[in-house]
């Protein structure tokens, strides 16, 4: 069993009359993880409170704060059961070219379902640039897991992890020219390349178990392709590695604006700090 805490730290230089703000900070149930505890802590205590099931089928938090204040905590913890999964040997998937949409979108309401994540995305294009460096990758029959693995390998190995280089709000085609970014970056990238051959991919929001690779201290973003027959495939550009038991998925969606972690408006506070600390632990 892993637990997760995950605290974010609003400091303002001004107070702040109102807030409303929603968080995906819930980590899902689904194939081999279950979610046996989550508690969402707010300070202030929030005059409003409620969650719901967003389109993607991801549990968001609503609240809202009607009173002044300069600080604003938010604490979500969360206890998970992992278990353990045979990996999936890569060049058992399809070709590549018949994992594209075109060839299952009508196949069954799985694949109806998939098909959405085949076009761009509020933050993710499709573009040319993409397909192109996606191409080596993604050779004639080669099987689609095995391509997308080397695709991952190629985006971590050519691609710098610089926390300093860009911000949420960062282009796909900036991180491309740049070839620096964080794992937001790397996720959003590297769907844009499989989308552009014309792929399903999604943006996946979760954690990575601390001090087991890049990004373990914070909120995490990786990658899922759907191959027709084996349903979602994950894997993580930033620590070059199929998706394992050390990541707990929170929510998926087309990218970063759908499954931000917390997300909000705010009313005064002039000059804002935001403070994020996760750890994500073994429990007996």
């Amino acid at each position: 069993m892993l637990r997760a805490t995950h605290t974010t730290t609003y400091l303002y230089s001004e107070p702040v009359s109102i807030c409303h703000t929603e968080v995906h900070l819930a980590p899902r149930s689904e194939r081999n993880q279950s979610v046996l505890e989550h508690n969402l802590a707010v300070d202030p205590l929030p005059d409003m409170m409620f969650g719901h099931k967003d389109y993607f089928g991801n549990d968001v938090i609503y609240f809202s704060i009607h009173e002044p204040h300069l600080t604003l905590m938010i604490t979500a913890e969360s206890l998970i059961e992992k278990s353990d999964s045979e990996p999936l040997e890569p060049t058992l998937t399809p070709a590549w070219e018949k994992a594209r949409g075109e060839e299952w979108r009508n196949a069954d309401f799985h694949g109806l379902k998939a098909y959405q994540f085949v076009f761009e995305s509020p933050r993710i294009p499709l573009a040319p640039a993409y397909a192109e460096f996606a191409a080596p990758s993604f050779s004639a029959d080669r099987p689609l897991l095995d391509a997308a693995l080397d695709l991952c390998h190629r985006v971590h190995t050519e691609f710098d992890y610089d926390q300093e280089a860009t911000t949420v709000l960062t282009p796909v085609a900036e991180v491309l020219e740049k070839r620096r970014g964080v794992c937001q970056d790397f996720a959003h990238f590297t769907i844009a390349c499989l989308r552009s051959l014309g792929l399903a991919a999604r943006y996946v929001s979760g954690y990575l178990r601390t001090g087991e690779g890049i990004g373990s201290e914070a909120s995490h973003a990786w990658v899922s392709v759907f191959c027709p027959g084996f349903g979602w495939l994950d894997f993580d550009p930033t620590n070059d590695q199929s998706v394992n038991g050390n990541h707990i998925t929170l929510a998926w969606g087309r990218d970063y604006s759908d499954v931000a972690p917390v997300h909000g408006v705010a009313l005064g506070g002039g000059v804002q700090v935001i403070n994020v600390a996760v750890r994500v632990a073994p429990e007996e």
